[in-house]
């Protein structure tokens, strides 16, 4: 009932109205990337996790830490270095002398939104510490489950070219990301501008909230609850299994693949302020949710170069796949 409640209470126009108020916040901080801002609002109202994947400099933290200040969440950035231990990241139990019990302490991932910087700088043992807390929402420790607050999200960055004394993120840990984004460079206007705005005062610290923590998860909620029909379900299910038989991929894409494609889709939708999805609302989202889960055929030349191979592989199987018999509107629907 509370669920049913929530969706009457959040309309697709609410969830564009609040998806645009962010966008516009963080463009404030992250000038002429309207694209990859409004895809980071994207995977937060589908209730995702963001890798951020780019070389030093563009932006990528400023991005995290900008989506962060425009929502009155909770917020933790964590450093991942190799000393990082596990529980750092999900808690520990500590001895209390005065009552003779152990307490639970929480935690990095305790919070609603996480930054992790250069998350492949940490362990594999630090790193799998989130797998639990990015599938389930919870940790558990000592035998005990701990839900984590709502909305969770990761926003995890990493450098794909300096390899160097890092730890390569294995592919149950990219998988469960529902998004890659690469920042780029800026233009040479927004170059300029930015030279300009970031002299004169810190946009980062002028950032006001625009929404909060409880409104996002209602958003969340409703965004699930978006109508896709059938037809558009099988093209998201023929997309990720071109994937699985691409002569260009030695990995296709997983069934998390499919069903983060298909949230992050609908999320698309309501930001579009409708309430049911269309194939371009898939399209648009293919390369970045799917791109970073499936391993390029051959040998491309590190990290950067093998992601540049499956994105040509995505954008091809994209022509390639048919879209067969989608109206997109839901039943009844004028």
């Amino acid at each position: 009932m509370h669920r049913t409640e929530t969706h009457r209470a959040r309309t697709s126009t609410e969830v564009a109205e609040t998806a645009e108020a962010v966008c516009r916040a963080v463009a404030t901080v992250i000038a002429g990337k309207d694209e990859q801002v409004r895809t980071a609002v994207t995977v937060l109202l589908a209730g995702g996790h963001l890798l951020l994947e780019d070389v030093p400099g563009v932006g990528k933290t400023m991005l995290a830490k900008a989506l962060a200040g425009a929502i009155d969440a909770t917020v933790r950035r964590v450093q991942f270095t190799p000393d990082l231990l596990p529980s750092d990241i999900t808690g520990i139990s500590v001895f209390n002398q005065e009552n003779r019990t152990f307490e639970f302490r929480p935690g990095a991932v305790f919070t609603n939104l996480v930054i992790g910087d250069e998350i492949n700088r940490a362990s594999p043992k630090t790193q799998s510490a989130l797998l639990e807390a990015m599938e389930e929402g919870q940790v558990t420790t000592d035998g005990v489950s701990r839900p984590l607050p709502r909305p969770f999200m990761v926003l995890a960055t990493q450098n794909p070219l300096e390899m160097e004394g890092t730890y390569p993120l294995p592919e149950a840990q990219r998988d469960r990301f529902m998004a890659r984004l690469s920042m780029g460079y800026p233009t040479a206007d927004a170059e300029t501008a930015m030279l300009a705005a970031h002299g004169e005062h810190r946009p980062l610290r002028d950032l006001s909230p625009v929404t909060d923590a409880t409104t996002v998860e209602q958003l969340v909620e409703s965004v699930r609850h978006l109508h896709a029909g059938e037809a558009v379900q099988r093209y998201v299910v023929e997309l990720v299994r071109a994937t699985r038989t691409s002569s260009g991929l030695r990995l296709g894409a997983s069934p998390r693949a499919g069903l983060h494609l298909l949230r992050a889709a609908r999320a698309r939708a309501a930001m579009s302020g409708r309430d049911h999805v269309l194939p371009d609302d898939v399209q648009q989202l293919a390369v970045p949710v799917l791109a970073h889960r499936v391993l390029p055929a051959g040998g491309a030349g590190g990290l950067g170069g093998a992601h540049g191979a499956a994105v040509d592989v995505i954008e091809t199987l994209l022509a390639q796949v048919p879209v067969v018999g989608v109206t997109g509107r839901r039943p009844g629907s004028r």
